[in-house]
C-alpha cells in the first residue's frame, strides 16, 4: 500500500505543485505552477521560523498596532534583529 502526501501552495492554495530539489540541509523544495500564484517557490518545513509564510505580515501588523520590538519577537518566536530588519 502506497501513501502520498498531498501538497498545496501556502500562498494560493493550489495543488499544482511539483518538487524542485532540496536545499543544503536536505529539506524538500517545492514550486507552484499556478499562473496566478504570487510566490512561486516554498519549502514544506523551514529551519527558521522567520521564513515561514505570513510572519512578515504579522510583524508589520504588530508594528502598526504599536507593538514593541521585544514584544513582537517574543510573541512570534523570532529574533529581535529580524523584527528590526523587517
Amino acid at each position: 500500500m502506497t501513501c502520498y502526501q498531498g501538497i498545496v501552495c501556502p500562498d494560493c492554495g493550489s495543488n499544482q505543485v511539483m518538487k524542485a530539489g532540496q536545499n543544503a540541509h536536505g529539506v524538500q523544495r517545492c514550486r507552484c505552477h499556478h499562473p496566478d500564484c504570487p510566490a512561486k517557490g516554498f519549502m514544506l518545513t523551514y529551519r527558521h521560523k522567520a521564513y515561514q509564510t505570513g510572519i512578515k505580515k504579522q510583524v508589520v501588523g504588530m508594528a502598526i498596532n504599536s507593538g514593541g520590538i521585544r514584544d513582537t519577537a517574543r510573541v512570534l518566536g523570532i529574533g529581535k534583529g529580524t523584527v528590526i530588519g523587517t
